[in-house]
């Protein structure tokens, strides 16, 4: 059985990805929400939604700025995580945790081996 952290991956815009079978949790990083600093408002996507690998698909708005989230793997939302939109400190406090934002059902999961895994993001975050 692989570990927690082999099935999670990383994107250079910041969103992680958690694989579960063919469902990806989508979240933003703690380095993003870091960045964002503290958050007042997460707009999800809507359910049952097709996306694009790169579409916009959700909007965080932080005390700072909004910025877009991207659909890290193309797929089709199967949930939304609404304890978010209610709390969006839930995102400052466990970004990587309970403060995830949706679930894709993907249309290839061959494509989540293309994204960065912990080292990797590491060494991304180290050039920025």
């Amino acid at each position: 059985m692989a570990s927690k952290t082999a099935d999670k991956r990383y994107t250079k815009d910041h969103e992680w990805v958690l694989m579960d079978g063919d469902i990806a949790t989508v979240g933003i990083t703690d380095h993003a929400q870091e960045q964002l600093g503290d958050l007042v408002h997460v707009e999800l996507p809507e359910l049952e939604r097709a996306v694009a690998e790169g579409e916009t698909c959700a909007v965080v708005e932080s005390v700072k700025a909004a910025s877009d989230v991207f659909a890290p793997l193309a797929g089709k939302i199967v949930e939304i995580n609404e304890t978010v939109t209610e709390d969006p400190s839930i995102v400052n406090s466990d970004a990587e945790g309970e403060g995830w934002f949706f679930r894709l059902e993907l249309d290839d999961t061959d494509a989540f081996e293309a994204l960065m895994d912990q080292d990797a993001y590491d060494e991304y975050l180290e050039t920025l």
